[in-house]
């Protein structure tokens, strides 16, 4: 428990450091640590909250929010990840699911323009966000993700909006979705006994919230976007290499 603790923390320290949550890498983490897979979404999930839950706050409390265009896109997009939360799923395509999320997140990441402190410009498509925003939440919820990792990146390649109103979309994206699959996931199992299990793996939501707190300031004070987000991306698609291999090597 002890390396997958620290590679739960290493994960929550680069995501948060680019405003999002992890959820992908600690569900690939934990099919590589050979964990049970019925329950990997909803301890990636808990962690994603606990990952994003202060920054959703902060962007909030800043005024950073773009809350009307952004409301329809979270009041359409939680019932399609809570009903891809409910979706059984085999262990292979699970796996291969999740190894090509990893890749595609890995991609958009390296695509994605590196934003401008300046820029704060309002949402210019608001509504074309509304079906990118259900099918990743379905999408999202099967695999046990929040889906900002995938939601960003393609706003910022339609120019949405400008990087602050878009990393704060894609965090409260997160939040809201995390939770909404994270209740069809429990909803789909026996919930008393899915909640016990997953409380034997309060190590890893403690690390999370450690890597997630020095991610967040060095995000903010220290490194360079770009190289976070770049050195991100490499990580992603290592370990989506690492799952592929694993399913079809």
């Amino acid at each position: 428990m002890l390396w997958l603790a620290a590679g739960f923390a290493l994960t929550a320290l680069l995501y948060a450091s680019v405003g999002f949550g992890g959820g992908s890498t600690y569900n690939a983490l934990l099919v590589l640590a050979d964990t049970d897979y019925r329950l990997l979404p909803s301890i990636a999930l808990v962690c994603n909250i606990i990952v994003v839950t202060g920054g959703t706050i902060r962007f909030a409390q800043a005024g950073a929010v773009p809350w009307r265009p952004l409301l329809p896109i979270l009041l359409l997009s939680a019932p399609c990840a809570w009903a891809g939360g409910r979706l059984p799923v085999e262990k292979s395509l699970f796996i291969a699911l999740l190894g090509i999320a990893l890749l595609l997140a890995g991609l958009l990441m390296l695509a994605q323009r590196a934003p401008k402190a300046s820029a704060d410009s309002k949402p210019r498509l608001p509504w074309i966000g509304i079906p990118i925003g259900m099918g990743v939440g379905f999408f999202s919820g099967i695999v046990g993700i929040g889906g900002g990792i995938f939601l960003a990146p393609v706003l910022h390649l339609l120019r949405w909006a400008s990087a602050r109103p878009i990393a704060a979309s894609a965090s409260l994206f997160i939040l809201v979705n995390s939770l909404a699959g994270l209740i069809g996931q429990v909803m789909k199992q026996d919930a008393a006994a899915t909640i016990g299990q997953i409380s034997g793996y309060w190590p890893l939501f403690a690390a999370v919230f450690v890597g997630g707190q020095i991610g967040s300031i060095a995000g903010a004070h220290i490194l360079p976007h770009s190289v976070i987000r770049i050195g991100t991306a490499i990580l992603i698609l290592y370990v989506a290499g690492q799952l592929l291999w694993q399913r079809f090597g």
